[in-house]
């Protein structure tokens, strides 16, 4: 029979303090006659910039590389996305997309400009990776492509002739252009970005202005009707001194067309030190949870500017921008962004991932900051070596959860507090799969303390559970699988209750 089942494995890497203390009391209640709007599988994307090793070294190495490759694509990287269905990537920025000229990124790559990254490091991109080499890239994976556009510095008719060179089958000029460099069919471009960040790097434009340039750029900016391409509006952030509300308002009152706005927000300090990625205090790993629960007040707060213009929510939040942010690791290129990836991140995927569960009305996109080797990665690249995240473990774990439909939860129990900081110590997220099972996802905030959660089910629960020894637990090129899920079962058939050890994720189905 099951009964708190945790791997041998598991139990012998944590401390004996995680093991032997009482666990602390917390009980769940799961609200099944309240369903939710489903969770667009879309809210577990991800975001791919010109920066960094991101896209050179993590997505391409080229056809020519000693590392295995598929038409130039890293084999391990591809693989690696293909089981866990990645369903949307956006490129090629970010800030990086505010100077870019499509066409640089067109023809025969040894032909192409290079030109110098001006936002992430000063280097030199000489464009092998391109328009095709991006969109044969999402479909290589199988990922619906999110292209974001330039309003910063190019043209609405520039924009619109991109649009058209990807999505034409016509005979007219760019379609046959399309065709002489390689791709006879057109690509299917689902999603369209009206500019990055148009309050900062996208053109410190003031909200007015912005939602102008939106409604001026939307007009022209066009793909065959029956594709059906969402055009995105560039929203506001929770991290600069702007008030979001009213950008967001602006947005919505002179924008025009738009069939998304979209919203930033990097669980990042402001005005203090962001600190390292690893070997960090508990004041930190505090600082950082509550930091990530800030996205709940800031989505409720968008939502309630929205819902005054667009009561039947006809315009989806698309949160195309979210993740941790740390010092760059020692001895890396400072304007790379390259950072560790630990248990402390497994807390703010699964933080954030639940707050969007909780919000699906509005909340049909999100896009992690990054895929690879820049800020949340869930990949990490040395050259030939690739390893696995524990932020990537999450998004595997959280699989059932897409198109998923999501119920109300509630947790009575203790907070986790640390100095000024305090948050419940156990978060929940609860959803009926398309399989018809019912899935919990339960986070253990406190790196000291386990729980026993009485659920009022009734069942076995059969699923993962990742955490390890230390806050700062994480996978590293010499050991790649320090950190990773590893089997979980509880329950006899009666009433379920499952202990969670400390600074622990637990994704269930209960059967």
């Amino acid at each position: 029979m099951f009964r708190h089942i945790i791997g041998a494995a598991l139990l012998l890497a944590l401390p004996a303090s995680a093991v032997a203390q009482a666990p602390v009391q917390v009980t769940l209640a799961v609200d099944t006659a309240r369903p939710g709007a489903p969770i667009s599988r879309y809210i577990y994307g991800h975001f791919a910039e010109h920066l960094g090793r991101g896209i050179y070294e993590g997505i391409w190495v080229g056809e020519d590389s000693t590392i295995p490759n598929i038409r130039g694509y890293r084999s391990d990287v591809v693989n690696a996305l293909k089981k866990i269905h990645v369903p949307v990537v956006r490129w090629p920025g970010g800030c990086f997309a505010d100077l870019y000229d499509w066409r640089d990124g067109i023809g025969p790559r040894a032909q192409r400009p290079t030109r110098i990254n001006v936002h992430w490091g000063g280097v030199t991109d000489d464009n092998r990776f391109g328009t095709h080499e991006f969109m044969d890239f999402a479909e290589l994976i199988g990922a619906d492509a999110y292209v974001s556009g330039n309003v910063g510095s190019l043209s609405p008719y520039a924009m619109n002739q991109w649009v058209e060179y990807i999505t034409s089958d016509e005979q007219a000029s760019l379609a046959q252009e399309r065709r002489r460099n390689g791709r006879d069919k057109p690509w299917t471009l689902k999603f369209f970005g009206i500019g990055n960040e148009t309050w900062g790097c996208g053109g410190n434009m003031r909200p007015e202005y912005a939602a102008d340039i939106n409604a001026r750029y939307s007009t022209f900016v066009n793909a065959p009707k029956a594709m059906g391409m969402v055009k995105v509006a560039s929203g506001s952030t929770g991290n600069t001194t702007w008030d979001h509300k009213a950008f967001t308002e602006a947005m919505m009152k002179f924008g025009g067309k738009m069939d998304a706005l979209s919203f930033h927000y990097y669980a990042m300090p402001t005005g203090r030190a962001r600190g390292p990625a690893t070997g960090f205090s508990e004041e930190k790993w505090a600082d950082e949870l509550e930091l990530a629960l800030r996205m709940e007040s800031l989505i409720a707060e968008t939502k309630q500017v929205m819902d005054k213009y667009d009561p039947q929510k006809k315009v989806a939040l698309y949160v195309d921008e979210w993740g941790s942010w740390y010092d760059p690791e020692p001895g890396s290129t400072p304007g790379f962004l390259y950072q560790q990836n630990t248990l402390r991140d497994v807390h703010v995927a699964a933080l954030t991932l639940n707050i969007f569960h909780r919000h699906t009305d509005r909340v049909k996109m999100a896009n992690i900051a990054q895929m690879i080797n820049v800020l949340q990665a869930i990949i990490l690249t040395d050259k030939e070596k690739m390893i696995l995240t524990p932020t990537y473990h999450v998004f595997a774990m959280y699989q059932p959860f897409m198109e998923a439909v999501p119920y109300p939860a509630r947790v009575t129990g203790p907070q986790y507090s640390f100095g000024g900081h305090s948050m419940a110590m156990v978060d929940v997220s609860a959803a009926r799969g398309k399989d018809g099972k019912l899935y919990l996802a339960l986070l253990n905030n406190d790196p000291h303390r386990s729980a026993r959660v009485a659920t009022g089910l009734t069942g076995r629960a059969r699923g993962l559970i990742l955490t390890g020894p230390a806050m700062d637990s994480h996978n590293s090129f010499d050991r790649p699988d320090a950190v990773k899920p590893m089997p979980f079962a509880a329950g006899n058939g009666g009433t379920l209750t499952m202990d969670l050890p400390s600074k622990a994720l637990v994704v269930v189905a209960v059967e």
